[in-house]
């Protein structure tokens, strides 16, 4: 018998090659979702950069609109939402009067805090799955492992013999099973720290960017019924 690939994955039996398929489509699985967030987060730093170059100093000047309307030109930055989803509530709040005792500043802050939140999930958006796989992956290659073991035990059962050609067909799909069960979780687990990491430092600075631009606002103080436009307070 050849120990190639093809010759053990055409000697397998049915519950091995099931077992073979469920761990090659989780590998897939969290392959696509490494490359999805990789691609994703770096078009989102690339898109926030430049729309904090092209904003520039206009938002500490009351440009609301200006900003406003900046920030809509840049629908990947996850800054450019979170520009754009602050001064718009600030906006609202400063042009309605609903009886509320929240000042806008501090209405603009809890939405901010709140935005916050849902921005770190669209982040993390994949990640249960390379977690997932990178902890199920080696029990389902164990489970592979036993199905292997127990088609060695039924060769010899049916040759009555232990020889090496009896078992050479359970054992070889035992250690193929354990192999793609590692080979599928060790990339997952590395993949998922990678991403985590840099996700933690883009939620870093957001959290940043929201306290200063909660800051900002309150420094602007309490809206006129001129309109939207003012001048930051020295």
């Amino acid at each position: 018998m050849s120990f190639s690939l093809t010759e053990m994955w055409h000697s397998m039996g049915l519950p091995a090659k099931i077992v073979g398929a469920i761990i090659l489509t989780m590998g897939l699985a969290s392959l696509t979702v490494f490359i999805e967030r990789l691609l994703a987060l770096r078009r989102s730093r690339a898109a926030s950069r430049k729309f904090a170059l092209a904003v520039g100093d206009g938002i500490h000047e009351g440009e609301i609109n200006a900003v406003i309307a900046e920030a809509a030109k840049h629908p990947r930055a996850h800054l450019a939402r979170l520009v754009q989803s602050g001064l718009t509530v600030y906006g609202q709040a400063r042009s309605t009067d609903d009886g509320s005792a929240l000042t806008p500043a501090e209405r603009t802050r809890r939405h901010l805090d709140r935005l916050l939140e849902e921005l770190g999930a669209d982040l993390r958006r994949g990640m249960p799955v390379l977690a997932s796989v990178g902890s199920v992956a080696p029990f389902v290659g164990l489970l592979g492992t036993v199905v292997g073991i127990i088609t060695a035990f039924q060769g010899i059962a049916s040759t009555g013999s232990g020889g090496l050609s009896s078992v050479a067909a359970g054992i070889s799909e035992a250690l193929v099973e354990t192999a793609l069960g590692l080979a599928v979780a060790i990339p997952a687990v590395l993949a998922f720290n990678y991403l985590s990491s840099s996700i933690a430092g883009d939620e870093r600075a957001l959290a940043a960017a929201a306290g200063e631009l909660a800051d900002t606002v309150e420094g602007w103080g309490e809206p006129e019924p001129t309109g939207v436009r003012r001048e930051r307070v020295a």
